[in-house]
């Protein structure tokens, strides 16, 4: 992350994580099963940031909806939609191009 300030407001208040941990240049962001790590790196370059995670889900159209009622932007090839390795996915890009795909087994 380059600015914790930034990232700790999308994944609170667009993605619904709560904070689990504040360490001045370390942040820890949870919900449900899982626990998202930051450090600090001010350099980071977001068009050079190839940074991603694969976040499985239960109710993924329960939670697209709710996404897109908070409008929240959904990446331009992300939205949601059945792949052929048998998951139905969507995916989103956090505030430092970190791409975060949401996915449940079909």
């Amino acid at each position: 992350m380059r600015d914790k300030t930034l990232t700790k407001a999308f994944y609170l208040n667009n993605l619904s994580f709560k904070e689990l941990g504040d360490f001045g240049d370390y942040l820890i962001v949870g919900k449900d099963n899982i626990e998202i790590h930051f450090f600090e790196f001010k350099g980071l370059d977001p068009k050079e940031n190839y940074g991603q995670v694969y976040i499985r889900t239960e109710d993924i159209d329960k939670l697209y909806q709710s996404l897109l009622d908070n409008k929240t932007s959904i990446h331009p090839n992300g939205h949601l939609q059945n792949k052929p390795w048998g998951q139905k996915e969507f995916a989103l890009l956090d505030p430092d191009n970190n791409l975060l795909t949401f996915g449940q087994r079909i």
